[in-house]
This record gives structure tokens, sequence and C-alpha cells, in this order.
């Protein structure tokens, strides 16, 4: 049976219609990539979706979010940071241990750059960085706008700016500043001489 002509047609007909329907759909797909990744005119204010409230939650119930991925350490989205083995159920730091520590600045320098990526979060969410955070927001510079119109609150606007990104290197290969990469400030750490 799979030697008769009209069996290889049908075959062969239906091969084609497979590899134009998902040719097609790819270009689409690059298509809405690529106005997607489109810079908007500068003449248009940003429309930022970052939402600054006492506690910094987006949620109603008693679960926080945290920053996860801490080996010994975790922040929560309350401004906690403490050891993964303090981290409760509802994904919150036990704030009756007395390492527990609220807006924790701890490994911080005063340029905003800090050695670990917990302090970093924690130091972030201080309520007082707010104005820090809103300026930085509104100098972004164009390349960073579709990575930080995408976080939706005060937590994950730190999320995103402690982790380390390309403002954070020089040479494309060394940290500016090899011990306090993790940066949530306006602006990235000074070159290092070379």
């Amino acid at each position: 049976l799979l030697r008769k002509r009209w069996v290889l047609g049908v075959v062969f007909g239906l091969s084609l219609v497979y590899f134009l329907s998902s040719t097609f759909k790819q270009e689409e797909r690059t298509v809405r990539d690529r106005n997607l990744l489109q810079v908007q005119e500068h003449e248009q204010p940003i429309m930022w979706k970052v939402k600054f409230s006492s506690g910094n939650s987006s949620q109603l119930s008693n679960q926080c979010r945290n920053s996860v991925q801490g080996k010994l350490l975790i922040t929560d989205e309350l401004g906690y940071v403490c050891e993964r083995k303090d981290l409760l159920v509802n994904g919150c730091c036990n704030v009756n241990v007395p390492s527990t520590q609220l807006y924790s600045c701890d490994s911080c320098s005063p340029n905003s750059c800090c050695s670990v990526y917990e302090y970093c979060v924690s130091c972030c969410l201080q309520p007082s960085k707010q104005h820090l955070l809103e300026r930085f927001l509104n100098r972004a510079a164009i390349a960073f706008q579709n990575l930080f119109m995408a976080v939706e609150d005060h937590f994950e606007l730190c999320l995103a700016k402690c982790r380390t990104s390309s403002q954070s290197v020089q040479h494309e290969n060394t940290y500016r500043d090899p011990i306090a990469k993790y940066c949530y400030g306006e602006y990235p750490p000074e070159l290092l001489p070379i």
C-alpha cells in the first residue's frame, strides 16, 4: 500500500502543509518578539508596574515568596533574612529565631553593593530605599526597560536588581568589584584599574 503513488502523494502533501504551517508560525513568533523588543518613543513616559507597599506582599494569604536560591540564607518578601533551616512552611522566615534579621545590610557597602545576595535583597527592601529605586526606574537604560517592566512589586524589583548583570562586570569576564557584586543602587560599581 505504501508503494502506491496516491499514498505517497498524500504523505508528501501532508508533509508540505505541516512544513508551511510551522514556518508561518515561526515567522509570527519572530515578528511578535521583535515587536516586544522595539523601544518605546522617548517622549512617552514609561509605565512601570512596580507597587511599593508596606509589607511588600502582593498576596492576601499568609504565604511568603522568598529568594529561594540561597544555600545557607533566604530572604522573604517582608525583608527578613534567615538561615535556610529557619524558614517556615509558608515560605516566611521565622521571626522568633534570634538570628533572623529585618532589612539587614550586612556585607553591603555604602555604594549599595553587597557580597551576599540575600543581604542585598533585604537591604533593598527597606522602605527608605523606595525613592532610590524609583529614580533608578525613571532613569533605566533603554536596554533594561523590558527586564524591569516585567516586575510587579518591590520584592520582584529587588530580586532582579540584586542579581549580577552586565553592569557588574568589566571586560565581559571580570567583576567590577569581585567581593561586592550584588548591587541594588542606581549606578554600577566603579571600574577597577587594569
